[in-house]
């Protein structure tokens, strides 16, 4: 007989499950069955719950009461964190656990209902080791378990049309963190409407001359604001201009689930949020990817920018370039992606930070690896990674007719320093500034990142009508 009420879910998994196990199968089983004997049931059993059904690498369970469901997390997790302590990061064990409340359906042993499918997809954003909880579970325990999380904001998860705001706990993280900067807490996402009916999440922040920055590959407009290299570069840019960003389709708080992932979507999509944005004429920020749609927008609409800045970027993906060993880097990265993307595999990760923040320091390699697994899923990162590889915009960048300012870090690794050069002299009159250092994002403290503050502000005094 089916029955309906209110429980708390607590949904876990074994991060990284299938590598585990190819790497040391037995070893790997008869760990998880012990810690399963002498950890996760017990505890699970003192605080009142009780597993309602598992798989081969997780287990959902059901509490009556959400703050029971979040206490037997954190102690499984602080637990793990020691017991596993000693093993070697490729077949180290973690864990990551969702927790919901809501209404769930039970039956013939089985639990159904949306409260069910959130916990699920919560555990899927959680950091290996970690817990995240929705907004209605933090409500409900604020009080005992006060600073212990960590606001995420609204994510975007497979299969549930409505954002969910996410709280997170990880055993390595502190308890307490900084507050936001007012334009954070005063940003209001809004969403317009693309061309082929996806919505598009976007935001605006700061005032006067007005600035579109074009998407690039992971974005996510309410996080940013917590990132330690995006954060300060929204900030510095958004004293000087009226800053208008937007999630790309595939990511953040925009539609994930998509049926095209291409440049021409990309340019309706821009064009959707300067529609809705009512941007009459506006400069162009393109970062990385960004500066091939800024490029093919400034020509398309020629009308609409007053001018482009473009750091860090290129005019032709690695497939379009002639160099071989673009092709072989594209398709290693690609096999990365699919098979590691926002894993804990040491290799992925450092692979990925040494490539894009070769210089940077720990906690924003940290914060990269959590962009990775809340801004978009491996599907849609690979569909916009393929797309990427395939862009040459070299003949629409001769017909650039807007002020240009192109800025490149001399040692960017995921962008080389050529294809810069490259771009500023393709594109007629433009201004060539090689900034310092090794970071395909400059980041704040450095002289790239001051640097780039000041080229960009001089340029954009000169367009400010």
């Amino acid at each position: 007989m089916m029955e309906r009420r209110l429980a708390a879910i607590l949904a876990a998994d074994m991060a990284g499950y299938s590598r585990l196990m190819e790497v040391d199968e037995e070893s790997v089983l008869a760990r998880h069955k012990t810690h399963r004997r002498q950890v996760i049931d017990p505890e699970i059993a003192s605080q009142g719950g009780h597993v309602v059904k598992t798989t081969g690498d997780g287990m959902l369970a059901e509490f009556a009461s959400a703050q029971a469901a979040v206490r037997c997390a954190v102690d499984i997790q602080t637990a793990m964190s020691d017991r596993e302590a000693a093993s070697p990061d490729d077949t180290r064990i973690q864990y990551r656990v969702g927790i919901n409340l809501g209404d769930v359906m039970f039956d013939e042993g089985d639990i159904f209902g949306d409260g069910v499918n959130v916990a699920a997809r919560l555990e899927g954003l959680a950091k290996p080791g970690g817990v995240c909880i929705s907004d209605v579970v933090h409500e409900t325990v604020a009080d005992r378990f006060s600073g212990l999380f960590r606001d995420m904001g609204h994510q975007r998860v497979k299969n549930i049309s409505r954002p969910i705001r996410v709280w997170q706990w990880a055993p390595d993280a502190p308890v307490t963190v900084a507050e936001p900067v007012e334009a954070a807490r005063n940003q209001r996402v809004q969403f317009a409407t693309s061309r082929d009916g996806v919505r598009i999440a976007w935001a605006s922040v700061g005032k006067g001359m007005p600035m579109l920055k074009a998407p690039n590959w992971m974005n996510h407009i309410e996080y940013e604001w917590q990132s330690p290299f995006w954060r300060p570069m929204i900030d510095g840019i958004a004293e000087v201009c009226r800053l208008v960003r937007f999630d790309q389709r595939g990511n953040g708080l925009s539609d994930w689930d998509v049926e095209t992932i291409s440049e021409d979507a990309m340019l309706a999509d821009m064009e959707a949020v300067a529609k809705a944005a009512d941007l009459q004429r506006f400069a162009l920020f393109g970062g990385s990817q960004g500066c091939c749609f800024s490029i093919r927008y400034a020509v398309e609409h020629p009308e609409q920018v007053s001018c482009l800045v473009l750091r860090g970027g290129y005019m032709r993906g690695r497939l379009k370039r002639p160099n071989l060993d673009q092709q072989h880097l594209y398709e290693s990265l690609r096999a990365m992606i699919q098979d590691g993307w926002g894993s804990p595999n040491p290799v992925f990760r450092h692979f990925f930070t040494s490539s894009f923040f070769p210089d940077a320091a720990p906690e924003i390699a940290e914060n990269f690896d959590e962009l990775q697994r809340i801004a978009t899923s491996p599907r849609n990162a690979l569909r916009i990674w393929d797309m990427l590889n395939q862009v040459d915009v070299t003949e629409l960048a001769r017909q650039v007719r807007a002020p240009t300012l192109v800025l490149h870090c001399s040692g960017d690794r995921v962008a080389p320093i050529e294809e810069g050069r490259l771009m500023a002299s393709t594109i007629p009159g433009a201004a060539f500034v090689e900034l310092p250092g090794n970071n395909h994002t400059p980041t704040a403290g450095t002289p790239a990142f001051d640097q780039f503050m000041v080229e960009m502000a001089a340029f954009l005094a000169q367009y400010n009508q």
